[in-house]
């Protein structure tokens, strides 16, 4: 069994891809020949779906023209097949993203219609959208690289190491369009939001969703393109770059004879978390309407049998590893120490949510602290909102800090891969429990502006509200993996660095805290996070002021929108938000690629600097804002659920500003800081020959 796993491990992981791309196009299939609803959900539903669609051909366009030219610097930069590679990461992160937000504007009128018969139907046709995006992330992802590998070593005869080389360029393709993605995903969503509620909500006083709203549709357009294809973007990314990065540090730590084992298991881990994650996705379903335990029951399903697979996967696949012959003898770790760190990534997954949850779930502490302080004020619910953020991030740096210990101490820098590497198997089911959140969000919209009757809206708004907590919990997933993977990003970087050196007849480099270097990258790394994320903040404030505006303009030159006899103009909100978003998104996005060039060229340990500064920043900040933001905004749903004075209320109206503000920080800038740190430690992984 171990030889045959060796030998085929690319078959395996390839069968497993494809098994995940086709339960995504049965399930299309299956979604898609449900009701839609009436003619006006249609209507408000193919809205949508214009947008979205238009918007993110515009996007990639624009994403097309960076990456053309990237291409070419490439190819003398590093090889052809690195160019390749990177060409072909650029085109399944996008169709990953394309597809998965195409189906879930479709899912979202379906979702609404559903709803008719009660919480069960439509949690089962709002999960299905999610998991199609989920599966194709994890399936393309894994097809990307198996495949891809596979042609370089199988027709092309390249070397392990030569073809692992090429896939670092994989990676990158990835890593870009994750980055803008996020960006430009996140200042289109938010800056629709963020006017639609200034006006719709505080001026206005008319209710979410209103369809007198004229940036109502501009806001359901961005719940996808940021949350649905955002997202699958981000973890699509984080999940090649983690196969990658551990496939690289297998070559580089272990001898020539075990180069095959340590470049398949990455793969093949994946390969059979896919399946345990497919299996998993059967076990959402809820006869008593309890939406949040159906959701994370098929998680926990997914966890335990990817647990139980593991174990025979790496008893079988890494038996016998050696030492390498080198510098510096390598223990190579048993079979039982490997499995050991892929548990760990499994229980750190586990505990990044259950935290996450805690600081954004309307049932805890955090959330029911901001919602009591908006009784003073807009300001005082401003301030508990932030220090509920920046408290979150102190649990998740001690998990994450005793994870890499733990994997450290049992299989050294491999194990913390290995350990990245399971978490991320789980990426599929967590995916799938993101997009739920845009397309139950959407649903609730279709349902308000088609005039739904009201036992709709009683199914929809507890689907909405789970949906938003899960937005959050993988937020704080999506971080934690993101750091975990630019940690072995930068373990690579450290060591075929110093090869590198080595073989021009230099010395290697330590980047040693009491060098002057060192501590100026580092204090550039921590400044590249927070100028990342203000850009990106400021760009939300600018679209959603343009969408003030345009609203204020139409309610003042077309009075009779709001007693119904005039049309609102949704199309004008949908393009000052779509070209706002696509200026705004080049400046941000250059950030990570710009100043790690130009800092590896003038200093090598200044370079290792600034990628640790920008990880451990990065951490911190990214935290701080998604669960800040998050706890903004449930705050808000549980004043409107009638808690601490309910709709109408000074604790409603400042609770309001307080989600306003937490908007970018949830949904733009703190979770575009995860691609911003792999962007970074990729680009000074493929400028080592210029550097060195």
């Amino acid at each position: 069994m171990s030889d045959f796993l060796v030998d085929h491990g690319v078959v395996i992981a390839l069968l497993c891809a494809g098994l995940a791309v086709l339960y995504g196009a049965l399930t299309t299939r299956s979604l898609l020949a449900l009701s839609p609803g009436n003619d006006r959900m249609v209507e408000i539903s193919k809205a949508v779906q214009e947008g979205a669609s238009a918007y993110l051909r515009r996007q990639y366009t624009t994403i097309g023209i960076v990456g053309a030219l990237l291409f070419i610097v490439l190819i003398p930069l590093q090889s052809i097949e690195v160019a390749v590679g990177f060409a072909l990461g650029g085109m399944l992160s996008a169709a990953a993203g394309f597809i998965g937000m195409n189906v879930s504007v479709r899912a979202n009128c379906r979702v609404a219609e559903a709803a008719r018969g009660g919480i069960p139907p439509a949690l089962n046709a709002a999960f299905r959208g999610g998991a199609i995006t989920g599966m194709l992330v994890v399936g393309l992802a894994l097809l990307g690289v198996a495949g891809y590998y596979g042609v370089l070593t199988a027709i092309f005869d390249t070397t392990q190491k030569e073809a692992v080389d090429a896939l670092i360029g994989l990676g990158f393709g990835g890593s870009l369009i994750s980055v803008f993605a996020r960006l430009g995903g996140g200042i289109f969503t938010k800056g629709a939001d963020v006017g639609a509620d200034l006006v719709g909500k505080v001026e206005a006083g008319i209710p979410e969703d209103d369809p007198r709203n004229p940036a109502v549709i501009a806001d359901n357009v961005g719940d996808n393109v940021g949350d649905c294809a955002g997202m699958a973007a981000d973890l699509y990314e984080t999940y090649v770059v983690t196969a990658v990065a551990v496939m690289l540090l297998g070559v580089l730590t272990f001898g020539d004879s075990n180069l095959t084992q340590v470049a398949l298991y990455p793969l093949v881990l994946g390969a059979v978390a896919i399946v345990a994650s497919i299996i998993g996705t059967f076990a959402v379903k809820s006869a008593a309407g309890k939406v949040e335990q159906a959701l994370y029951q098929g998680l926990v399903a997914s966890g335990v049998l990817a647990a139980i697979a593991f174990y025979p996967i790496t008893t079988w696949m890494m038996d016998g590893l050696a030492t390498r012959t080198a510098d510096v003898t390598i223990v190579a770790p048993g079979t039982g120490d490997l499995y050991l760190c892929s548990l760990i990534g499994l229980a750190v997954t586990a505990l990044l949510f259950l935290i996450t949850d805690y600081y954004t779930s309307t049932r805890f502490g955090p959330v029911k602290k901001t919602a009591e302080a908006s009784e003073t004020g807009h300001a005082t619910n401003i301030i508990s909102g932030l220090s509920q953020g920046m408290q979150a991030t102190a649990l998740p740096a001690i998990v994450l800090a005793l994870g890499i210990y733990g994997a450290y101490e049992l299989a050294g820098i491999y194990g913390i891969g290995v350990a990245v590497m399971a978490q991320l198997g789980l990426c599929g089911l967590i995916v799938a429990l993101d997009a739920f959140g845009p397309i139950t969000d959407n649903a609730g919209g279709i349902a308000e502006m088609a005039e739904m009757p009201e036992d709709v809206r009683n199914v929809t708004d507890p689907l909405d509200a789970v949906g938003n907590t899960t937005k959050a919990v993988t937020k704080g997933y999506a971080i934690g993996s993101a750091v975990l993977a630019a940690l072995v990003l930068f373990a690579a970087f450290k060591i075929e660095l110093n090869a590198e050196l080595v073989d021009n007849g230099k010395e290697p480099v330590e980047f040693l805290l009491d060098k002057p270097e060192v501590l100026i990258g580092l204090l550039i790394g921590g400044m590249m996070v927070y100028l990342f994320a203000a850009l990106s903040m400021e760009a939300v404030g600018r679209a959603g002021g343009a969408v003030v505006e345009e609203v204020r303009r139409q309610f003042k030159e077309k009075p009779g929108i709001m007693d119904g006899t005039e049309k609102p103009d949704y199309a004008t909100c949908v393009d000052i938000v779509t070209k706002t978003a696509q200026r705004e998104m080049i400046l941000p996005s250059l950030i990570p690629i710009v100043f790690t060039l130009i800092i590896g060229v003038l200093s090598v340990e200044a370079l290792g600097g600034l990628l640790i500064g920008v990880i451990v920043v990065g951490l911190f900040m990214a935290v701080s804002m998604t669960a800040g933001g998050g706890a903004w905004d449930n705050a808000k749903k549980l004043i409107e659920e009638g808690a601490f004075g309910g709709k109408g209320t000074l604790a409603h109206e400042a609770s309001i500003t307080g989600d306003t503000v937490g908007d970018p920080y949830k949904d733009t800038s703190g979770p575009a800081i995860n691609p911003m740190i792999k962007v970074a430690n990729i680009v000074a992984i493929l400028i080592i020959p210029l550097i060195a």
